[in-house]
């Protein structure tokens, strides 16, 4: 019997009689036996959209065709009260390691990170994830796409990679990227912990959807073809359908027309809908539309075709999710390991997402850096044809968010509501679930996820891993309801909170208070946690919290508050923190940082380095300086570059002459480039940014050198406040991506001669005696911040 309460399994000593020569007729041993998980462990896929409300997928009601979904759903079962935490990091720790968000330190994304323990991003090690269990046990384990849990300390090439997937996660490999979004077209992307360049172009056909599903269905078939007697663990996450709503433009066409009388006779539809389908009960009632939210009739009508073209295309990118989803159970089917396969489709990580802003964006990176006034209803237009497309990075407008998460109130970020936790879920597994095409109307939440899929494979919780004695998982195993549709709830209290909002369910009843906004991102004033106002819903008589009881039953709703804070403490919800612009600035919220002093040094081959890796050059007075060999055929290509097209900036060669580009968020782009060419041999190249502004995002004179003498000027008249990117990096050498400059194009960006190393510098480092930096200096001053 195989002892698996400890992981690692220990090496199972040698015993018996040791002879002399292994001829000797008395010599025995048994063979080598691998680890194998018990007899009738199931492979396990979990699929995990991203920013998917309850109200959109055809298969809960809504008006985005899924296909897929549906095909699952009519051979296994579908879950319509399962829950997530309102926000990616925390429902991904959630569901890799079966505790509550707070509990695996992750009360926030990794961006937002503190000192608190609920809210410092860093899985304690007494937490091992399932995947881990799984691989020790013998699974083979693999994760494909979407990974937003690695402290943004540690997302370097240094590591460490202990939160990385294949690092310390339990995965054997990982295909896909770091952040919280991925632009589609040119994402960028690691295979393990090494950085990859896709080499695919848009205008081949390259999406990473399609890619992710290709290198999974071949990971999936090499495991199958080499260890057919080992089940497997698939972790699929897209970045679908998280803005940038990237797709191909015929799947968006398909909707051309669908949304033209707008959000509110969407969410009439749709509740009808659901309520045909069987999904929500007959006597729920559809919320009220909050005031924050505007009505359909109350847009201006310049704007409304730009707005029918954003739901057009996120609802195209749903389906264009679901249908590769499609391919990858139909490789299964192919396989032969179908229907033993335990999957798990998980439509959505929180509530849709209401953060791009009450019109929509042509590019959500503007209204992070406090520039959404740009984009008026005639801008937009201008660019109508463009949603969806490489040029954009688009995100759909809160009415539409509002409209996905038909029947519930609020959107993603919103914990204390249904609308930003109630994701609807599909459960198949033909060879031990007998039901099929049912509704399962208990009470789940992510958190119990992990313990399903321990029960399924018949193995224990782990009681120490790697020595470390293991908190326990805080989720139930879901196994009970596969073929009970009558099935008491068994996870009977779950606290909410997310950025201040909050909640509590407990036997059916809810408590929740709303403290924030989420398309308020900057200069809101919150109110006190002890002034928000608190509602009480009977969810057992009122499925889609549309009857505050509040004012009746104030003692029910104490009672429920009072639960609320015992389960807050906990499971490490104290402090509670609504300061996000606190906690996005380093030096205040106690997490470490990466880069000290005010210099670093980049060398050739560094890339797809986060923006939390590399020396922050934003609202201040600035130096760029490289040292380059120039060959004797002229410089062409970029020196180094940091974003995207849809903001950063680039020091490159164009036609052998020295330039630098400012993007400024893809809206206007300011230059300078020198008089003459770069000559053959080594030199050094350096920029000044002289910043002029007073505050964020002002503007500033540049300056080229080349060996200590100015060769070209140019001026900015605006910068970027606070983000270039949520997942472009910095790269020396190429511009990986999409082109931060028009003047070269994506993939064919590589500098010509060679980049032996580039300083970056600030404050009083940015200044250089004759605009010149000794290579030794720069070496022993950025050594002496070690």
């Amino acid at each position: 019997m195989i002892q698996r309460t400890h992981l690692p399994i220990p090496t199972p000593p040698r015993t018996g009689l040791i002879t002399y020569d292994a001829k000797d007729p008395d010599t025995s041993y048994p063979p080598i036996q691998p680890i194998r998980p018990p007899d009738g462990a199931p492979n396990v896929l979990v699929i995990l959209l991203d920013d998917v409300g309850f109200g959109a997928s055809s298969t809960f009601g809504g008006p985005c065709s899924t296909p897929v979904a549906e095909r699952l759903a009519s051979n296994g079962l579908r879950y319509n009260r399962f829950h997530t935490t309102a926000l990616c990091s925390p429902t991904r720790q959630a569901l890799l390691t079966g505790r509550n968000h707070h509990s695996a330190g992750m009360g926030g994304i990794t961006e937002i990170a503190t000192g608190a323990p609920g809210y410092c991003s860093v899985l304690p090690n007494t937490m091992s994830p399932i995947a881990r269990t799984l691989k020790l046990n013998g699974y083979n384990t693999a994760q494909f796409g979407k990974c937003h849990e690695v402290p943004v300390w540690e997302t370097s090439p240094v590591g460490p990679f202990d939160a990385w997937p294949s690092g310390g996660g339990g995965f054997e490999y990982f295909y896909g990227f770091i952040g919280g979004e991925a632009n589609q077209w040119y994402p960028t992307l690691f295979e393990g912990t090494n950085p990859i360049e896709v080499t695919g172009t848009p205008e081949e056909g390259y999406h990473f959807m399609a890619d992710m599903t290709d290198k999974a269905l071949a990971w999936i078939g090499q495991q199958k073809a080499l260890a057919a007697d080992k089940p497997f663990f698939v972790y699929f996450a897209p970045g679908a359908t998280h803005a940038p709503h990237h797709v191909p433009k015929e799947w968006a066409d398909k909707y051309r027309g669908r949304f033209d009388d707008g959000w509110d006779a969407l969410r009439e539809r749709t509740f009808a809908r659901q309520k045909e389908l069987g999904v929500i009960p007959p006597e729920c009632e559809l919320t009220v539309r909050h005031a924050e939210i505007p009505a359909w009739d109350d847009m201006p009508d310049e704007l409304k075709p730009v707005l029918r073209r954003q739901m057009e295309v996120y609802a195209g990118f749903l389906e264009y999710a679901d249908h590769h989803v499609g391919l990858l159970v139909d490789g299964l089917q192919s396989l032969g390991v179908l229907d033993d396969t335990l999957i798990y489709y998980i439509i959505g990580d929180n509530g849709a997402s209401a953060e791009g802003t009450i019109n929509g964006t042509y590019n959500e990176m503007l209204n992070f850096n406090g520039m959404a006034a740009i984009e008026t209803p005639q801008f937009m237009a201008d660019r109508i044809d463009q949603f969806g497309g490489p040029d954009s990075y688009n995100h759909y407008a809160v009415g539409w968010a509002h409209a996905m998460d038909t029947p519930y109130q609020w959107t993603k970020q919103v914990a204390s509501h249904w609308g930003g936790t109630r994701n609807g879920t599909i459960v198949h597994w033909p060879n031990a679930i007998r039901a099929k095409g049912e509704m399962r109307w208990q009470f789940h939440h992510v958190i119990d996820v992990a313990p399903t899929i321990l029960e399924a494979a018949g193995l224990p919780e782990p009681l120490f891993v790697n020595g470390v004695q293991q908190h326990p998982i805080e989720g139930v195993s879901m196994m009970y309801s596969f073929d009970d549709a009558e099935a008491a709830d068994r996870h009977e209290t779950q606290y909410f909170e997310m950025l201040g909002n909050r909640g509590i369910y407990h036997k059916g009843w809810t408590a929740v208070t709303k403290h924030g906004t989420p398309w308020l991102l900057v200069g809101v004033d919150k109110p006190a946690f002890d002034d928000d106002v608190w509602e009480l819903y009977d969810t057992t008589a009122d499925w889609s919290q549309a009857r505050n009881l509040a004012a009746e039953m104030p003692e029910k709703l104490h009672e429920l508050q009072r639960l609320w804070l015992i389960e807050a403490t906990r499971y490490n919800v104290l402090p509670l923190d609504d300061d996000t612009a606190s906690r996005m600035n380093s030096d205040l919220a106690g997490r470490p940082v990466l880069i000290r002093g005010n210099t670093q040094l980049l060398f050739a081959g560094m890339g797809h380095l986060s923006e939390n890796c590399v020396l922050n050059l934003k609202n201040k007075s600035h130096s760029v300086t490289a040292e380059i060999e120039v060959p004797d055929s002229g410089a062409q290509g970029v020196i180094i570059a940091q974003g995207a097209s849809i903001g950063g900036w680039s020091l490159y060669a164009h036609d052998g002459k020295l330039k630098y580009c400012y993007n400024l968020g893809g809206i206007k782009h300011f230059f300078a480039e020198s008089e003459g060419p770069l000559p053959a041999g080594d030199h050094q190249v350096r920029m000044e940014f002289d910043y002029r502004g007073e505050g964020l995002g002002g503007g500033g004179t540049v300056r080229l050198y080349v060996d200590g003498a100015e060769v070209g000027t140019g001026e900015v008249e605006a910068t970027l406040a606070m983000v270039f990117s949520a997942d472009d990096g910095c790269d020396v050498g190429l511009d990986s991506g999409s082109a931060v400059s028009p003047d070269y194009r994506a993939g064919q960006t590589a500098f010509t001669g060679r980049v032996k190393g580039v300083q970056l510098a600030i404050a009083e480092a940015a200044v250089a005696e004759n605009h010149h930096v000794s290579p030794e200096e720069a070496l022993r001053v950025a050594m002496a911040r070690q």
